[in-house]
């Protein structure tokens, strides 16, 4: 959307852009777009029109008039980058909006990739290869891969020779150790039992003891 704008040239506003962006009622006017509120504004002193992006100013029969490149109007006059609008004493530098810029950037036609060009794009392996890194075939020539994907011609590490001296069979086994099982519950009743007897066989043996040495010391 194209914007105009008042920049106001004298009274409160100096130096000051005023944005028109729809129509816009001037005056002293609590309900005015534009509130400008010297004694010499009416109170509906004129009106900014837009229409077709295009601005217009009419002037709503103010007391001191309105006023286009120091003429006063009586009807609706367009109004053009570069002119001033004069609301009685209060004058505006007429903005035009900035035409929008539209560039047009040529068309880039993408051509498809032939085959011929696909064998020049670079691989990976070649940029390994470019780098000085050993491609995969350079590290380890001798391995051959089967249908499976295994390698295979793999050579297996041999163990560390055993130093002179040692005797590997000398080395003594470990003899087993008898592990003592717990007795069974028949066992401990068993055993229960016979400590029994022997109590009962000793107590009725000091009885006899007792019984005889008292009839023969009687």
């Amino acid at each position: 959307m194209m914007t105009w704008k008042l920049q106001a040239v004298t009274g409160e506003f100096t130096g000051q852009e005023i944005t028109v962006e729809h129509d816009m009622l001037v005056g002293r006017h609590q309900d005015a777009d534009l509130l400008l509120q010297a004694a010499e504004i009416s109170r509906k002193h004129a009106a900014l029109l837009l229409q077709n992006d295009q601005l217009w100013v009419q002037d709503l029969n103010s007391s001191n008039g309105t006023f286009v490149n120091d003429i006063r109007i009586e009807q609706e006059v367009q109004l053009h980058d570069g002119d001033f609008v004069q609301f009685a004493s209060l004058k505006f530098s007429v903005l035009a909006p900035n035409p929008e810029l539209i560039v047009d950037l040529p068309e880039v036609e993408i051509e498809p990739v032939n085959a011929t060009d696909q064998q020049t794009l670079t691989t990976p392996a070649q940029e390994m290869a470019d780098k000085g890194m050993p491609s995969l075939n350079e590290r380890d020539t001798d391995v051959t891969v089967n249908r499976e994907g295994m390698p295979q011609n793999i050579v297996t590490p041999k163990p560390a020779p055993i130093p002179e001296g040692v005797d590997i069979k000398a080395v003594p086994e470990p003899e087993p150790v008898a592990i003592k099982q717990p007795p069974s519950s028949v066992e401990q009743e068993k055993e229960q039992q016979k400590n029994a007897s022997v109590g009962l066989f000793t107590i009725i043996t000091l009885i006899i003891l007792a019984v005889v040495a008292w009839l023969f010391f009687k």
